[in-house]
């Protein structure tokens, strides 16, 4: 989540801080939640989507 999300950093003295949420940051975390309940395997496709995205790209090719 983002901070248009609701999702913020309440930050403290020295480099402390929590998470928090705005009212509406709750609502779109229960719709969050209510989506991996119905999805359970929406989180693992995400990850393996990011995990792809990060890979870093070269030039060669293992083809002959």
């Amino acid at each position: 989540m983002d901070t248009e999300d609701g999702q913020l950093w309440v930050v403290g003295v020295g480099e402390d801080g929590v998470m928090a949420f705005t009212d509406e940051g709750i609502e779109n975390l229960k719709e969050l939640i209510a989506i991996h309940k119905d999805t359970p395997s929406i989180i693992e496709k995400r990850r393996q989507a990011l995990v792809a995205m990060m890979k870093p790209k070269t030039d060669e090719s293992d083809e002959i």
